[in-house]
């Protein structure tokens, strides 16, 4: 009675756990941390959707069970979402379904179509439950390259040629969570048309479709002729619209995965709160202003970070989308990997990040830092990451490793 249960044998150590850890010990010191690790909005629901909440919660028919596969509106908006967006037409009835957010879409979607033996290809580093969605299922992972480029594609036609079974599906996440890297619709053609030969369903994560700081929007991989007869996309609002906490995503694309993960949803839950659905299309439907400003708000973060760690001497790359930077490790602290070097930031910059071995093996190299906190605070960050940086922190490897295991 004492053995783990079977799925979560399979489950790897929760890498994010040491850092946590830490940082409860030093905020249960008292010690100011600022907290870039999480990707939590921090801004404040824009104030139509929160009205019509309340208006909504204000009739007690909404207060009774809904419907698992969403309200007929709100799927109705997020196909005008489409439409606007990326010119794509859908179904609401069939090729539309609202989740729990994206995530709970994402495992979900693993439990309907995924069985033991199924080979599922997945970018690494990226975000976990694209990897661990389908191992709770039963299901075996293969890493491919996270580069949206020549590299996954000619990963992705070798994992079919060389596995047996040939691999189910394959998922891509552009803008992308960690790497914050962006995909043109040039490689969703060759994408599609790659997976479309090999009989491969794409599952593709589209959470940060609106956070972008150039000129050119993200595309979705639906806009390409074609994908929709292999693709499921799955969208969120909590970053688009600052509404984490509310829990309300989307599904769309092919008519038969769609069918799939509606059915096993219908088991499982009854939807999202009535009142959640209904604010939920009334940001769909309603003005699109708040965007707008939500991407100046991160852009100007991005920028004002960027800025000072590179001062600091800490080069990094200027991420093109998404609320993250995927920073490599500086030179003399690689040897401790994403992990140790998390914890020592944290004691010597009293600034936490997520380590970027909790997204994959190949992440350990770099940390991922959120952009979620105001520039006042981010200033405070950079003040003491140039500190840790400028100080006597080269010492030896033994040194270092002590006091990261202290």
């Amino acid at each position: 009675m004492t053995e783990d249960f079977h799925r979560i044998r399979r489950l790897p150590p929760y890498v994010f756990a040491e850092v946590n850890a830490a940082k409860a010990k030093a905020r249960a010191a008292a010690e100011d941390i600022v907290d870039l690790g999480m990707g939590n909005p921090d801004s404040p629901t824009p104030p139509h959707i929160v009205a019509k909440l309340v208006e909504a919660v204000q009739d007690p028919r909404t207060h009774r069970y809904s419907m698992s596969k969403g309200i007929p509106g709100l799927r109705k908006a997020l196909a005008g979402y489409y439409d606007r967006r990326f010119g794509v037409k859908l179904d609401p009835e069939t090729e539309v379904v609202a989740t729990l957010g994206s995530k709970e879409g994402l495992a979900n979607l693993a439990q309907a179509i995924a069985s033991p033996g199924d080979t599922i290809l997945v970018p690494n580093p990226s975000y976990p439950i694209h990897q661990f969605g389908f191992i709770i299922a039963g299901a075996s992972v293969r890493s491919i390259p996270y580069t949206p480029n020549d590299d996954m594609l000619s990963a992705i036609d070798r994992a079919v040629r060389h596995s047996v079974p040939k691999p189910t599906a394959v998922i891509v996440n552009f803008p992308s969570n960690p790497t914050a890297l962006v995909a043109g619709i040039e490689f969703y053609r060759e994408l599609v048309a790659l997976c479309r030969r090999h009989e491969l369903f794409i599952l593709s994560d589209l959470a940060y479709a609106e956070l972008y700081f150039g000129d050119t929007p993200p595309p979705s991989v639906l806009e390409v002729e074609g994908a929709k007869d292999i693709t499921v996309e799955f969208t969120s609002m909590s970053k688009t619209y600052n509404m984490p906490g509310w829990r309300m995503g989307f599904a769309a694309g092919n008519p038969r995965l769609i069918a799939a993960l509606a059915r096993v949803k219908s088991y499982l839950d009854y939807g999202a709160f009535a009142p959640i659905q209904i604010a939920a299309t009334a940001a769909l439907n309603g003005p699109q202003d708040c965007i707008e400003e939500m991407r100046v708000l991160y852009k100007d973060r991005r920028d004002v970070l960027v800025k000072g760690l590179r001062a600091a001497g800490w080069e990094v790359p200027s991420p093109e989308a998404s609320m993250f930077m995927w920073a490599p490790i500086p030179e003399r602290f690689r040897h401790l990997g994403s992990v140790g070097f998390s914890k020592l930031l944290l004691e010597k910059a009293k600034v936490a990040v997520a380590p970027g071995l909790g997204f994959g093996e190949h992440g350990d190299e770099h940390v991922r830092i959120a952009l979620v906190e105001n520039n006042h605070r981010i200033r405070q960050a950079l003040r003491g990451i140039k500190t840790f940086l400028s100080g006597d922190n080269a010492a030896p490897v033994e040194a270092q490793q002590e006091a990261i295991n202290a």
